[in-house]
């Protein structure tokens, strides 16, 4: 019999949360309330008695100095009530937190089919409210429906006695896990199944991959095992390896550039080669403080002479445009994981953020998924609540407007964090793996969530289908696992470590496994979320707060005592092996044997042909300014644009003194309400050394060349460091590049030959302007 405890504050209290509620539906659409008061609802689906809820209630999830709670409906005045809750599948960490809290308390252990919901009541006060007023508050202010399900009770409909019932979103998927084999006859089969699938094949992998599959020795190979044709498992999993999130197959393309000005052509063979990679590893030698780039989770350099320094960049556009607060958490926890997979590990001391999204005042035609407005709102939440709640301080960062931004949003994240520089002796930078090693899985468990993103919203939906295609971070699990793997490091248990990011298992395990030059995994003992979960869901599922780690067999059960006594699952999935293939199987069955080598080795380069044209040619020429006739009125009219007026109101929502380290603030001045040049922090507190951080987005200039805006966005990132009292010979930089589609086609990207001249032209720049100011580039992203 499922329980129901109900809380909210005093009525005396002010209720911060309902009023916020109250001026963004009257600020935002005009709706005014009277009044607006929030009620928190905790489900329990546990097989528990009467008095072990009432004493759960009363230890755990009542204040009684400012609240009250019932376990039955509270009484709250009211005109509208809207309740709002997870849908199945989506990560509710308040709720998750929820049952270690009662387990501890109530010495049980709750089984696999018991859990705790959170959810909320909010009850509103006004005579003149509406069913679509109340509903337009519920659905654009309150809920997205990609990750939630509310409902509307007018007074009338309102039953004191039951309140919204028992709603329970326990997923149930009514499904045996079945492992398909995939016909491949002919490069248009594997072409439909691609598109059927969303394994978004590149048409020039296809034949490799048929060639492969058709091989004579490696049919005689799986044949032994007992497969033919390719399976789902294998098929995901090479379009995992060959994506280019995995790959960076279009910076490792080669570029045909032709000059329309001039009519000159040259082909460039890969741009990571030639404006990366080269003139950082050319500049390393030269700067000892470099200690290893451009092949682990995050770059390192030199900190002190006992200590490295870690960082790393990336982005989550597209889960962040279709729901901000879980697309952002997830953005920052995932880029978290990173410094946290460097090396032996490092511990994580901050986050900085950059986000672009359209006109928060914008009242226009266009109909995104989210306004502007509520997409920046969750997406600073989503941060603050990834960094901050898990004890990572967030002192700089960035926004920026333009209505190119309406589409779709960036969301910037960057991560730092700090290592020993020797780990019982052995440098800590570096890392292998030997055969027999276990391939151990620590952190959360696996469901359905990030499976081909958000191309699943396209499926049908039950009350109980999972929503899969979104993913919300869990900072409290994932700061348990931190400081578990620190604890491991230290004792010198762990021989590589990874973290589990786009791809899950797929890439984590299928690129660690290279070290070995093999690896056997058992799919069976990959822990769930829920049962049902096909074979190739376990393995590519981008189920959050999750690492591999690879552990020598003699150091399994002291991992594992570190592991209990964090409160972090951890289990072994398999065994590194030297047999050059990827191995997977399910109850004993194969399900995947793959020679490692075949992503490395005959997949053809991709090819793009890219067309410049200059400025004066696309009818873009120096504006010819006269001057103004009242000073005082520009000045105004230029300080109130949102890219200049203060955005002091974002920085003052991050807590950048968590840790204690701060020493440059996000806003300084007589005042603290300018922004600083960049941010400086003494990340070890018994060293007299500072790091400085500072990062540069100038987007804009990209429409007349995106050279000068690559070299303006690095310039401008350096006199900020300057600023701070940064050592121009200490500086190291992360490229984050986010580009749209190269790929030329008539209809759906007439201009992708011009973007692909930019995209050339951008790195160019890169790599002239690292080398003059000889930057070396630690680290990088690209988000094609």
């Amino acid at each position: 019999m499922p329980s129901r405890i109900e809380i909210t504050l005093k009525p005396d209290l002010h209720d911060a949360e309902g009023a916020g509620l109250a001026r963004k539906a009257r600020e935002y659409f005009g709706i005014q309330t009277d009044a607006v008061r929030t009620v928190h609802v905790i489900t329990i689906d546990a097989s528990l008695t009467e008095n072990q809820v009432r004493r759960s209630q009363l230890e755990i999830f009542t204040n009684p100095v400012i609240q009250l709670s019932s376990l039955t409906p509270l009484d709250v005045p009211a005109d509208w009530h809207i309740w709002v809750g997870f849908r199945p599948g989506v990560r509710d960490n308040a709720g998750a937190t929820a049952v270690e809290a009662m387990e501890d308390l109530l010495g049980v252990r709750f089984s696999r089919e018991e859990s705790v919901y959170t959810s909320r009541r909010f009850c509103l006060q006004g005579a003149t409210l509406t069913r679509n007023q109340v509903e337009t508050i519920a659905s654009q202010l309150l809920a997205n429906d990609i990750v939630q399900q509310w409902k509307v009770f007018s007074a009338e409909q309102w039953q004191s006695e039951v309140g919204i019932g028992y709603i329970i979103p326990k997923v149930r998927l009514n499904h045996t896990p079945t492992l398909t084999v995939l016909p491949i006859d002919s490069d248009e089969t594997l072409r439909r199944l691609s598109d059927k699938r969303n394994l978004a094949l590149n048409p020039a992998d296809i034949p490799t991959i048929r060639e492969y599959f058709l091989d004579p020795r490696v049919r005689f190979e799986r044949a032994a095992i007992g497969l033919a044709d390719p399976t789902d498992v294998e098929l995901e999993y090479i379009s995992q390896a060959r994506s280019d999130h995995c790959n960076h197959n279009t910076f490792r393309g080669r570029f045909h550039y032709t000059d329309r000005t001039t009519d000159q052509t040259e082909v460039i063979d890969s741009l990571f080669k030639t404006c990366i990679e080269t003139p950082t590893l050319a500049l390393q030698k030269g700067k000892p403080w470099v200690v290893s780039v451009l092949w682990d989770n995050a770059g390192v350099g030199r900190f002190d002479e006992s200590h490295y320094y870690t960082i790393t960049g990336e982005t989550h556009n597209s889960p962040s445009n279709m729901e901000a607060y879980g697309g952002a958490i997830t953005g920052i926890v995932g880029i978290y994981r990173d410094p946290m997979g460097t090396g032996l590990g490092s511990r994580l001391i901050m986050g900085s953020y950059g986000y672009c999204v359209g006109h928060r005042d914008y009242a226009g035609d266009l109909k995104p998924h989210l306004h502007p407005r509520r997409l920046l709102d969750g997406v600073i939440e989503g941060v603050r609540d990834g960094g901050n709640k898990s004890g990572i301080p967030t002192p700089f960062g960035q926004v920026l407007f333009d209505h190119g931004y309406m589409g779709k949003c960036l969301v910037f994240v960057t991560a730092l964090g700090i290592m020993p520089a020797e780990v019982n002796g052995q440098p800590s930078d570096q890392k292998t793996i030997f055969p027999g090693d276990l391939v151990i899985m620590c952190g959360g468990r696996v469901g359905k969530d990030g499976i081909h993103g958000v191309t699943a919203s396209s499926e049908t939906f039950s009350e109980h289908t999972p929503a899969g295609h979104v993913q919300i971070g869990d900072p409290y699990t994932q700061k348990k696992m931190h400081d578990f793997l620190l604890a491991a490091r230290d004792e010198g248990l762990i021989r590589f470590i990874t973290d589990n990011g786009g791809g899950g298992l797929s890439s984590s395990v299928g690129e660690s496994a290279r070290f070995s030059n093999g690896v056997a995994i058992e799919l069976e003992k990959v822990p769930l979320k829920y049962d049902g979960l096909d074979q190739w869901e376990i393995w590519i599922s981008e189920s959050q707060e999750r690492m591999t780690v690879a552990v020598a067999p003699e150091h399994r059960q002291r991992f594992m005592q570190l592991s209990a006594q964090h409160a972090v699952e951890s289990t072994v999935i398999g065994q590194f092996t030297d047999s050059g293939k990827l191995h997977i199987s399910y109850e004993g069955k194969p399900c995947a044997y793959v020679d490692l080598d075949l992503l490395t080795a005959g997949f053809p380069q991709w090819q793009f042909e890219a067309i410049w044209r200059d400025p004066e040619d696309r009818g873009l020429y120096e504006p010819v300014l006269s001057a103004p006739s009242d000073f005082n009125h520009l000045l105004l009219e230029m300080l109130a644009r949102p890219n200049i007026c203060s955005k002091a109101w974002v920085a003052r929502q991050y807590d950048h003194e968590v840790q204690g380290t701060s020493v440059i603030k996000p806003l300084v001045g007589a005042e603290g309400d300018i922004p600083s040049d960049a941010a400086v922090l003494r990340p070890v507190l018994a060293s007299e050394t500072g790091l400085a951080f500072s990062q540069a987005l100038l987007p804009f200039y990209s429409r007349i060349d995106a050279y000068h805006m690559t070299t303006c966005t690095m310039d401008e990132a350096v006199r900020r460091l300057i600023a701070v009292g940064g050592d121009l010979d200490h500086i190291g930089g992360v490229d984050n590049f986010c580009w749209p589609t190269i790929v030329y086609d008539p209809d759906a990207n007439p201009d992708g030959r011009f973007k692909a001249a930019q995209l050339v032209r951008a790195c160019r720049a890169l790599r002239e302007l690292s080398l003059a100011y000889e930057i070396p580039l630690l680290s990088g992203k690209d988000s094609m």
